[in-house]
């Protein structure tokens, strides 16, 4: 009765432990899939077997039963090592490593030829991150800096037409005091240009300074200092005619705008352009509709775009025949571009610095920048200069540094809608702005601050 007892409840043992191994069985299969599933089996019936022969009681009388259980225990576990492992799982990250071909083979012939070592595998760097100075100084070489065909070409091209149109005039209006031609650029004076495509001929207004006087803009209806008005004085000891300038007069000031309606006339009608284009191995032509004294002028290597400017130099003024739109004929435009150029290379031979690299950069960014091309040449110049007075460091090696403060002072002057200029604090840069520009760059520029690459990118 008790060996029923004892045998009863080892099979109910038995059929517990089973029904934990069916159960295991089935989620293992799931989880390990069939061939891991498989394994596993093996490897779980042969530790059944060895447990069910550690509990089942021996027969005391038989001699061989120790050594019989001992060598089934081993044959189990020999199956047990003799199963063959499940592959591993990959790993997401082994896949990008390359794969290993197994090794060839041996010849039979071959008697102790070892294999050449295996060459080890060297992961690629990751890409080395560059600073904001290296962005900058790759962006400018490869997309900003101009062609050296080019650089040197279109100045060529300027001062040979140049020379030809000061022949002209000297032939055709030699009783007119004009001073003689000189080429005016960014790409010229160092201070950057993003194409060699526009060259400025200055044609200088030679007066007499006795019966010539400047008037500021300030104190005329126009309110404006960055104008100004050229009075005739003394017409009554020194009547019209005297001045050959006399003829054009409007209302006893030199009128800017009856001078460029003459030259224009001149331009267009009076030059044998195409004649001069041929000598020159260019075709050459004015531009009728513009209100500027253009010349387009076509190259096999380069297109080019000179406009004309008379200048006017008194009481240390330089001032241009540029009026602004609008009934006001007789004003002059204030032109700073050649203090600009000057004081800011002779800034830059004083320390060693770099503002002449900084405002090539930044002119480029500019100019190929359609919300921004407003604001290359005299504004940039004037907030480099502006800077230069409390910012000491424009080494080279703080051109990024230069660069990020340059845009901050941007926005700053942006927000107030006002850009003093560096040589008179009364003349606003911004002034010809419209409010929706104004709004439009200080968005641009407020991004840009704490993300340069915005501006580096295609337009």
């Amino acid at each position: 009765m008790a060996e029923f007892t004892r045998q009863r409840g080892k099979r109910q043992e038995d059929s517990g432990l089973g029904s934990v191994l069916d159960l295991l069985l089935a989620n293992a299969r799931l989880v390990l899939g069939v061939s891991g599933a498989a394994v596993l089996a093996i490897a779980t019936l042969a530790v059944k077997r060895l447990i069910d022969r550690a509990t089942s009681p021996r027969d005391e009388g038989d001699p061989k039963a120790e050594q019989k259980t001992l060598e089934e225990s081993w044959q189990d576990l020999a199956l047990i090592k003799a199963t063959p492992k499940p592959p591993k799982k990959q790993r997401r990250e082994d896949l990008s490593e390359p794969l290993l071909f197994p090794a060839r083979p041996l010849a039979p012939e071959s008697r102790v030829c070892s294999a050449p070592p295996e060459t080890p595998h060297v992961e690629a760097s990751p890409p080395r991150c560059l600073t904001l100075q290296e962005k900058l100084l790759s962006h400018y070489s490869s997309r900003l800096a101009v062609p050296e065909a080019q650089a040197s070409l279109a100045p060529q091209l300027a001062r040979s037409i140049c020379t030809q149109l000061q022949n002209f005039l000297r032939s055709k209006c030699p009783e007119l005091p004009f001073g003689s031609l000189f080429l005016s650029s960014p790409l010229l004076d160092g201070l950057g240009a993003l194409a060699a495509d526009h060259v400025h001929l200055m044609l200088p207004v030679v007066l007499d300074t006795t019966l010539w006087s400047l008037i500021p803009g300030e104190d005329t209806v126009v309110r404006n200092p960055q104008y100004w008005m050229i009075k005739r004085t003394d017409l009554e000891y020194f009547p019209r005619g005297r001045s050959p300038w006399d003829r054009f007069i409007v209302g006893r000031y030199l009128s800017s705008n009856a001078l460029n309606e003459t030259l224009h006339k001149m331009l267009v009608a009076s030059i044998n352009w195409p004649a001069i284009g041929s000598l020159l191995g260019s075709v050459i032509y004015p531009v009728v509709a513009s209100p500027e004294l253009k010349l387009e002028v076509k190259h096999d290597q380069v297109e080019l775009s000179i406009t004309l400017f008379p200048v006017v130099e008194m009481e240390d003024k330089v001032l241009l025949a540029a009026p602004p739109e609008g009934l006001v004929e007789n004003l002059w435009l204030e032109s700073f571009y050649r203090a600009e150029v000057s004081k800011v290379k002779e800034l830059d031979a004083s320390d060693s610095g770099a503002r002449q690299h900084c405002l090539r950069i930044l002119n480029g960014i500019c100019k190929s920048h359609p919300a921004l091309h407003k604001l290359s040449g005299s504004p940039l110049t004037h907030i480099v200069l502006h800077l230069s007075a409390t910012s000491s460091d424009w080494a080279e090696e703080s051109l990024a540094d230069r660069f990020q403060q340059v845009l901050e002072e941007l926005v700053g002057y942006l927000e107030k809608g006002v850009l003093p200029s560096y040589f008179n604090h009364k003349i606003n840069l911004f002034c010809e702005l419209l409010e929706e520009e104004i709004d439009e760059m200080g968005f641009m520029l407020y991004r840009a601050i704490s993300e340069p690459e915005l501006l580096l990118k295609e337009k």
